[in-house]
């Protein structure tokens, strides 16, 4: 076997996450254009909580995870971790699992 294929891919040196990320994995941090100004915090809340929820039901579903009872708080939790962003709440879990109802 020859020498090069035993040697571990080497680490990127930068990364825009604020905790490690897998970068094997296709998931990669995404520049976000600035919300528009003037709303109620509320909005603010809940656009980004819908963002991370997409984000988190694509991840599933990349993962092979299809349906909404396979998606326990714990897996949905795990994704989270595992593509680089903070774990999410209840709430997001929950819509999450409503996004992948809907999905079908």
């Amino acid at each position: 076997m020859p020498a090069a294929a035993l040697k571990p891919k080497p680490l990127p040196t930068q990364s825009t996450a604020k905790r490690s990320v897998l970068f094997d994995s296709p998931y990669q941090p995404v520049t976000k254009p600035p919300l528009p100004a003037g709303r109620p915090r509320e909005w603010y809340v809940t656009h980004n909580r819908r963002l991370k929820a997409m984000r988190l039901a694509i991840a599933l579903l990349d993962s092979g995870v299809y349906l909404p009872d396979q998606a326990r708080n714990e897996t949905i939790r795990s994704t989270a971790e595992r593509i680089g962003i903070h774990p999410p709440s209840d709430t997001t879990c929950h819509m999450v699992r409503a996004l992948m109802r809907y999905s079908r």
